[in-house]
């Protein structure tokens, strides 16, 4: 629990801890044998009642008590028996969390008896439980979320509980979860527009000048920072989502090599992408949102799918795939694009929210600590957010300012904080790349056009050796189609999959370390040409990165059908599943890879060349 000290171990403390364990598996054993025979009897119950007494954690326990309570409530008659029964359940979910007040199943088992709503629930002794143990630790989050399910349970107005929220704040201000109660009451509030929160300037304003007494009082505690940031964020982002940047722009003609038009390589391949690029997450795209008029799609039904690595549905970048057949295309043949996107407003600035931001920064630089990392955190982000208001209008080179001041920060904080280095890294690459590529004067000086043997001549952005370490801003360079990250840091390259232009890459001599971390080029279809050379990829004995993707068998049929492939060469599945799910999704003519650990293990180049036939050079050398 917060601010309890640990104690250092004794001699005594091994003898106790295994005597414990000892007692956990034999209570384990026994409770899992009566789990699986359905013995529900009163002894039984006991049983795994001495368990959770012990380890509130037991998960299995918790469901076999549930399974207990269903089937022994079928030999209940009297209104009085099943209410004794739901005590008794109760109870011992009171003492699991005397054990441990932070105890997820006995928190989830207490609103699952709740939610049966077979008797009356006794209100004021479930608040006066939450009393005692927010009494003990305000800062437990499980708590809050109770107190919230007990609130909307029997109708407590939110205007109630946002006072409570500040009354709490009141007693201390680093209670975390008081001010995340109130965001989540706020935002609920503001969107029902209920009495007196019609006003979102009126409330943010009041906020604001909360949050900022909890500051000044002690700045280097984090609970106030975070809300900041949270009202932050409402105060400097739009309502609603916004269409920011497409592929073609609409109102464009596509070929492959006329003058006249926006050269599409894709076309040679048969496809046609269309990208919507939002600000936001975005979930449910479909032709009834989007209308879509070109010369491919008369009388065929588009399919929009989320252009994300995440299996969500929910994406920043959406993009539809017109077919183009070979009776319809010649190589100067143009097809014109019109969209129009529905139920989406056009954003109108305010005034108070440029004027609120230079307030607060104006206030922050009087913070007495001036080496507080949360004083220079926020004021970066206040900056960037005055940044990207004056980005929508004309104001260039007052955004500059702001850009290279939060720049400053970061590199201050990268020293200050080295514990967050990465962190401060990644945020200071996103100023980089919005500096560079904010408009086209300053993209000019890294532009270029490109002619490639056989290929129309390709749009050519050099962004080397900056110290890059992510991807960002990827909407304003969808026009791309060759792009150089070479001799930069990056480690994640998620957001290249919205370049559905792009032919040729570049990301040699970075530190990219995992093929999971590469998943964002399988959604490229027009991807031809790929230097990874001089990258980390096998270096690590252990890619964590592997232990947050989806096992290898549950992949679709098609990678089952390329580990198989690969077993015939007598490819180790178990070891290369990653590479296999990565070259499997990709149809490269050139790949350079020298440089990177894997490649010197066996097999790996069969590998490669199994699962892309299509391969005509690897590491410079002619496959095929």
């Amino acid at each position: 629990m917060h601010g309890r000290p640990r104690r250092p171990a004794k001699p005594e403390d091994a003898a106790a801890a295994e005597a414990k364990a000892a007692k956990l598996r034999d209570l384990q054993e026994h409770v899992l044998r009566n789990h699986h025979s359905r013995t529900y009897t009163k002894e039984a119950l006991g049983l795994s009642f001495k368990l959770l007494e012990i380890n509130p954690e037991a998960y299995t326990a918790w469901n076999y008590r549930k399974l207990a309570f269903q089937h022994n409530l079928g030999e209940l008659s009297e209104p009085e028996a099943v209410k004794s029964a739901i005590d008794d359940e109760l109870r011992v979910v009171e003492v699991a969390l005397r054990q441990n007040p932070k105890s997820y199943g006995a928190w989830y088992h207490r609103k699952w008896l709740l939610n049966q709503k077979l008797a009356p629930v006794d209100f004021k002794r479930e608040f006066g439980l939450l009393d005692k143990l927010l009494k003990m630790d305000a800062r437990n989050f499980h708590g809050w979320n109770y107190r919230r399910f007990l609130a909307g349970f029997m109708g407590v107005p939110e205007e109630e509980e946002l006072k409570y929220t500040m009354d709490k704040i009141s007693d201390n201000f680093s209670n975390y979860s008081a001010w995340h109660n109130r965001s989540i009451l706020l935002s609920n509030l503001l969107i029902k527009q209920s009495k007196g929160f019609e006003s979102k300037q009126k409330i943010f304003s009041e906020e604001f000048e909360l949050v900022i007494q909890a500051l000044f009082t002690d700045p280097r505690d984090q609970s106030g920072w975070f809300y900041h940031l949270w009202l932050l964020a409402q105060t400097s982002s739009p309502e609603n989502p916004q269409l920011i940047a497409s592929w073609p722009s609409n109102g464009s003609n596509c070929s492959l090599s006329s003058l006249n038009s926006i050269c599409c390589y894709s076309l040679k391949e048969g496809i046609l992408p269309i990208v919507l690029f939002f600000n936001e997450p975005v979930k449910g795209l479909s032709s009834s949102s989007v209308r879509l008029n070109s010369d491919l799609v008369v009388g065929k039904n588009i399919q929009w799918r989320p252009l994300s690595v995440t299996d969500s549905g929910h994406s920043n970048c959406w993009v539809a795939y017109l077919e183009v057949s070979n009776l319809e295309y010649n190589s100067l043949q143009q097809f014109s694009v019109e969209l129009k996107i529905t139920n989406t407003s056009v954003h109108k600035e305010s005034n108070w929210h440029l004027e609120r931001l230079s307030d607060e920064i104006e206030l922050f630089r009087e913070l007495p600590d001036d080496n507080s990392k949360f004083a220079k955190l926020t004021l970066a982000r206040l900056l960037l957010a005055c940044a990207a208001i004056k980005s929508r209008g004309s104001s260039l080179v007052e955004r500059k300012g702001y850009c290279d001041e939060a720049l400053g920060f970061y590199n201050d904080l990268i020293h200050l904080d080295p514990s967050h280095k990465r962190y401060y890294e990644d945020e200071r690459s996103l100023v980089l790349m919005d500096q560079l590529t904010c408009d086209m004067d300053a993209l000019k000086k890294y532009f270029s056009v490109k002619v490639l043997s056989k290929l129309a001549p390709l749009n050519h952005v050099q962004l080397c050796r900056l110290s890059l370490t992510c991807i960002g801003f990827a909407e304003r360079l969808l026009w791309v189609q060759m792009l150089d990250l070479s001799h930069n840091n990056l480690r994640s390259i998620e957001g290249l999959e919205a370049l559905q232009q792009l032919v040729c890459l570049n990301l040699s001599n970075n530190h990219i370390s995992s093929f999971t971390a590469l998943e964002p080029l399988t959604k490229i279809v027009s991807l031809k040409v790929l230097d990874l050379s001089s990258n980390e990829i096998g270096s690590h004995p252990i890619d964590t990165t592997r232990y947050i993707c989806s096992s290898p068998f549950s992949h679709k049929v098609e990678a089952c059908e390329a580990f198989e492939e690969c077993r015939k060469k007598n490819i180790n599945v178990e070891e290369f599943w990653d590479a296999i799910l990565f070259f499997k999704h990709v149809n490269l003519i050139q790949l350079g890879f020298k440089g990177n650990a894997v490649v010197d293990k066996e097999n790996f180049r069969t590998l490669v060349l199994t699962l892309n036939p299509s391969l005509k050079w690897l590491d410079g050398a002619r496959v095929h």
